[in-house]
């Protein structure tokens, strides 16, 4: 129940719970007035009164799974004792009926499933069992059936009210969170359109200039070489940038594809970034099958692997080995970038490739985005598997390539 952290909330919850914990001493005092004698389960209505209230006050201070289970449970001791303790009074059997509703207040699937499930058995045995007792339940007694089946129904009805309400509730947030992704988008949009326009400029100046000392004869074969190296090298920076360019507007068409032996292109990464390792004293160790081959854009290809490898270098501890494996599994080719880093909890995995989330200092988290967006425009995936303190495993999943 994250709302309780707002403060108009927090005082709508803790008003709601004193006139809550006002009506049960109400009838607490009601009960006192006409006791006769000190019964256990006048005990245990009292003991509820004091320990469910302090439950209540401090639940917004430790709103755990178990601390609900627990005001949960001691409901049920509360409005149970009060049915078969004053069976005069007969809508405390309505109560208990209601009773998985309290679970639709903490937002908890797996809450509401228990309580419908223990509700649901002890009403029954609590029904059968007065039915054998005197005339003092006459409503019971009257018709056994009929309670029975109302029994059934309204547990039934209060599981499609809160699946129904848990349903939209869930694609509400959806929406929201489809919404705010968009906004983010569009913001990204403008930035990288931007970015992408100033860089393409200086590039195509330095590219012209490298053309035509590539083609003057006062320079001599090896340095026109590496002229055309230095070309070959900024075509890469201008396919990289149209790829900052697809996310202001998406283009589904693939780039040229081509055959790409994934072996080749980790081994050729691997020694790229070797340098960059060494620096931290950290390794990268490459372990890839032979029939590794996918289809793709190999520039694409290797931008992506570029990205997760430096990430997992970047994760790791000084001296630490990431391994990367790729492996043919059936008709896929699966690479798995394999660190011992210092993971990643389920909130962080599943926010990575939204623009502008990092875990770095100075990242942007652009990168990460833009590799999602390859992946899957291939018909690809990418699967993280973390945990806090105990490393990342990322899965990236590709067709496979015959032949």
């Amino acid at each position: 129940m994250k709302e309780l952290h707002s403060p108009v909330n927090r005082k709508t919850y803790y008003i709601s719970m004193f006139m809550m914990i006002t009506l049960m001493v109400a009838g607490l005092v009601l009960s006192t007035t006409e006791l006769e004698a000190v019964t256990s389960s006048y005990v245990i209505h009292l003991l509820c009164v004091v320990i469910i209230p302090v439950c209540l006050i401090i639940y917004p201070r430790y709103e755990t799974f178990a601390f609900r289970m627990s005001i949960i449970l001691l409901g049920f001791v509360y409005f149970y004792t009060l049915a078969l303790a004053y069976p005069q009074t007969w809508s405390t059997y309505i109560m208990i009926c209601l009773l998985p509703a309290l679970a639709i207040l903490f937002y908890d699937f797996k809450l509401f499933y228990i309580s419908l499930s223990l509700n649901v058995i002890l009403l029954v045995i609590v029904t059968l069992y007065i039915h054998k007792q005197d005339t003092t339940y006459a409503y019971i007694h009257t018709d056994l059936v009929g309670n029975l089946i109302n029994i059934v129904a309204s547990q039934l009805l209060l599981f499609l009210i809160f699946y129904l309400t848990f349903d939209r509730i869930r694609k509400q947030e959806l929406y929201l969170e489809q919404v705010q992704q968009s906004e983010r988008l569009k913001m990204v949009a403008h930035l990288t359109a931007a970015v992408a326009h100033e860089i393409r400029n200086p590039v195509t100046v330095v590219r012209g200039f490298l053309q035509l000392y590539r083609e003057n004869t006062d320079f001599n074969t090896s340095d026109r070489s590496k002229f055309a190296l230095m070309i070959d090298e900024l075509n890469t920076v201008e396919q990289v940038t149209s790829q900052f360019l697809s996310i202001a507007k998406p283009n589904r068409e693939l780039l040229q594809v081509e055959k790409v032996d994934v072996r080749e292109v980790l081994e050729g990464v691997a020694s790229l970034l070797g340098s960059y390792a060494t620096l931290s004293s950290k390794h990268i160790d490459i372990q890839a099958g032979e029939d590794c081959a996918i289809l793709m854009n190999a520039i694409e290809f290797k931008q992506v692997v570029i990205n997760l490898i430096k990430n997992a270098l970047e994760a790791s501890d000084t001296g630490a080995m990431v391994h990367v494996i790729a492996r043919r599994v059936k008709k896929t080719v699966e690479i798995q970038i394999i660190d011992q880093g210092c993971g990643m909890t389920e909130e962080e995995v599943k926010a990575l490739g939204t623009p502008f989330y990092s875990l770095k200092t100075n990242g942007t988290g652009l990168g990460l985005m833009i590799c999602f967006n390859i992946v899957q425009k291939v018909g690809g995936s990418i699967k993280y598997l973390s945990e806090k303190g105990k490393g990342t495993t990322v899965i990236l999943t590709f067709q496979a390539m015959d032949g």
